[in-house]
């Protein structure tokens, strides 16, 4: 009973983890309605046709309309934005700091989106068309789809926590009939000494009825009816009592039987679960594209290397790693040589360590490596051997050959240091490397 308390307080743990997650995207979503909603306000007086899609668009932001919905109005607007520019053409807006700070803030929006197999092109399309966008239109349109896939993400979240708490109920309910069982059982061993008692009794009482008759009889023929009499009665007392234990024998064995099926049942829905959650745990903390640890992970990783190091005082080396002028392939060859050149690079960085150093992907192009117990000379060492690794790698894009190159911040975590000091100091360390040239790997 203890184990099944134990998993059903790991489900309840999940379950408000998902809450927690639902509800977290449900305000970015929220965030972002109110944001279509001043783009639309910023947008109007520009032309009649584009204040009324701009109005429409509003108006179904404010009552949250679906996805197809606001597709449907976005893609509207860019008709009429078409055809009002190719008649009278919008005049081009130069973009203030306000603006600037809005486009940072749905880069932002988009940087922190859900990642997944379905929504990663979509959103890397959406950030290459913020970089071109000339209008608050523009913004608008992209800022209506963000919201729909936040949406979405919400949508599905809602549906996890659904079945989470089926999941839930489902063993509450398994749990409950092994409590019955228990039950029946306590009850039926009660009545059974209690009956066996009675039983018991019984005997004792015609054997000492018995023996005074026998002692008290003066004629045989009557001694002999007195004692089949008493015999017989004995010997049905016994058979009854045996035909009660035989019946309440087979019905115990029917209950044990069908409990031990529950049992087995519950034991492969335990298995199932627990390795369909260790699976789940697993990829959340895994970069879909690369197959690396996540920037969760590597924040988890990290704050227990910070609050280890005041006890122990093994070295550390942190690397962080850039790919060199990484949105050039992808503005030249798509975004599919993009995510080729990502997983290859992660490939080089997972090559290099061994099992008790860690990798992490934490940004677009930004990778992380944390090797244990090497001081900061020996880890330069081997950056530069994965740096000319890298280096080494042979990309053809349309035909064409691509150098890839990556440059590296390194530094060595100090006794009572902190995240944001060690992460800065390497930070600085690869701003260094970059200017410097790049392909190069730069200690703090």
């Amino acid at each position: 009973m203890s184990e099944a308390d134990d998993w059903k307080r790991k489900y309840r743990e999940s379950l408000v983890e998902m809450e927690k997650d639902e509800t977290r995207w449900r305000q970015v979503e929220q965030a972002l309605r109110r944001l279509i909603g001043r783009l639309c306000a910023a947008g109007m007086g520009v032309n009649p046709r584009l204040d009324d899609e701009l109005i429409k668009l509003a108006a179904a932001n404010r009552r949250s309309a679906d996805a197809d919905e606001l597709t449907r109005l976005a893609e509207s607007l860019t008709t009429a934005v078409v055809a009002v520019d190719a008649v009278s053409p919008v005049p081009t807006i130069t973009f203030a700091t306000t603006d600037t700070h809005t486009r940072l803030a749905i880069k932002s929006l988009l940087d922190r989106l859900p990642v997944s197999e379905t929504n990663k092109a979509t959103t890397q399309t959406l950030i290459s068309e913020l970089a071109g966008a000339k209008n608050d239109a523009a913004l608008a349109s992209i800022v209506t789809r963000a919201a729909d896939m936040v949406h979405e993400h919400t949508e599905h979240l809602g549906r996890e926590r659904l079945q989470a708490a089926a999941i839930l109920s489902q063993v509450t309910q398994r749990l409950g009939e092994m409590a019955k069982y228990l039950t029946e059982s306590n009850h039926e061993n009660r009545s059974r000494f209690e009956d066996t008692k009675s039983h018991s009794d019984t005997v004792i009482s015609q054997v000492r009825e018995l023996t005074h008759e026998v002692g008290s009889a003066t004629d045989l023929g009557l001694l002999q009816t007195l004692v089949n009499a008493r015999l017989e009665r004995m010997a049905k007392h016994v058979s009854d009592f045996r035909f009660r234990e035989e019946h309440r024998q087979l019905e115990l064995s029917g209950r044990a039987e069908s409990m031990r099926n529950r049992i087995a049942d519950l034991e492969r829905e335990t298995l199932d679960l627990h390795t369909k959650l260790a699976s789940e745990k697993q990829d959340a903390r895994l970069d879909p594209l690369t197959g690396v640890a996540n920037r969760k992970s590597f924040d988890e990783r990290f704050a227990q290397e910070i609050s280890r190091k005041p006890r122990a005082n093994p070295p550390m080396a942190m690397l962080l790693w850039d790919i060199d002028s990484f949105k050039l392939i992808n503005d030249s060859y798509g975004h599919r040589a993009g995510d080729r050149v990502l997983q290859s690079v992660a490939a080089c960085f997972m090559a290099a360590v061994r099992s008790g150093d860690f990798v992490a992907r934490i940004g677009g192009e930004e990778f992380v490596v944390l090797l244990c117990g090497l001081k900061l000379e020996v880890a330069t060492n081997i950056a530069n051997q994965v740096r000319s690794a890298v280096e080494a790698l042979r990309f053809h894009f349309r035909g064409t050959p691509v150098r890839v190159t990556v440059s590296c911040g390194l530094t060595e975590l100090q006794e009572h240091d902190t995240a944001e000091a060690a992460f800065d100091r390497a930070d600085s360390a690869l701003y260094r490397a970059k200017h410097a040239g790049k392909n190069l790997c730069v200690t703090a």
